[in-house]
């Protein structure tokens, strides 16, 4: 692919503003200067430098965020800043987007992409991808209200009550609760069914994948081939997720 093709497909800007940054000699390429946009180079394991920042060729985005309280999962936010404002703007010139939201007050795991099948097939409620949350509740959560969660609670404007996959007393005042769907407001409002509140909502699990321990609010990392496999291996009742990281 020749380089100014390149550097477009990364998010670097028209194709004509690539050509300019290589023709001005910002861009090196396995250690090398390269100010010739039409070089051909192979984009297997391609690594180049832009203004003195590594980048490495993909095809696709696949990311994950640790997502802080006070934002919005929009690109028009209303009250609070936007998630994509703590991403890199040739992300945004790749059209990376949110798959599924979190409200503002709910922290955690974030995945974001510019594959369109691989957000349809992570968000879409028929794939049934199950997503844990962790539940600090107003008050202390009893045995009966761990059962009514796991054999369904009645929401409004829901037409058949709606379960838990799985729910975990972690202690008093804590839950890990598994979901596979992504109603508005669910986790809070199914709280609210059993006569109790959430105080803090986060989500530390999407598929297999565990929010890592060292990746602090606010920050993002691309997600490697073991962390997709781990989101591809848990699925529940879905056939596989084909993707070339």
């Amino acid at each position: 692919m020749q380089l100014e093709r390149i550097l477009h497909s990364q998010g670097f800007g028209s194709r004509k503003n690539c050509r300019v940054i290589v023709r001005h000699g910002e861009v090196t390429v396995n250690g090398e200067v390269c100010d010739f946009p039409f070089t051909e180079f192979d984009t297997h394991n391609l690594e180049f430098t832009v203004r003195g920042e590594a980048w490495q060729y993909r095809e696709k985005s696949y990311l994950m965020m640790h997502k802080p309280a006070h934002y919005e999962c929009s690109h028009k936010p209303q009250h609070h800043p936007s998630i994509f404002s703590l991403l890199p703007p040739q992300l945004l010139e790749r059209g990376v987007q949110c798959i599924g939201r979190l409200d503002e007050d709910t922290t955690g795991l974030l995945l974001l992409s510019d594959d369109g099948q691989f957000i349809h097939r992570m968000s879409s409620p028929k794939h049934k991808v199950p997503k844990v949350y962790e539940v600090t509740t107003k008050h202390a959560v009893d045995s009966q209200q761990i059962e009514t969660l796991l054999q369904g609670v009645q929401l409004a404007d829901e037409p058949l009550p709606i379960a838990a996959l799985a729910c975990e007393q972690i202690s008093d005042q804590i839950i890990h609760m598994t979901l596979a769907e992504g109603k508005y407001h669910q986790v809070k409002r199914m709280v609210a069914a059993v006569s109790n509140r959430v105080e803090a909502l986060k989500r530390i699990k999407i598929g297999g994948l565990d929010l890592p321990d060292d990746l602090a609010p606010g920050e993002w990392r691309w997600l490697d081939e073991s962390a997709l496999k781990l989101l591809n291996q848990k699925q529940s009742l879905s056939t596989p997720i084909e993707i070339n990281v």
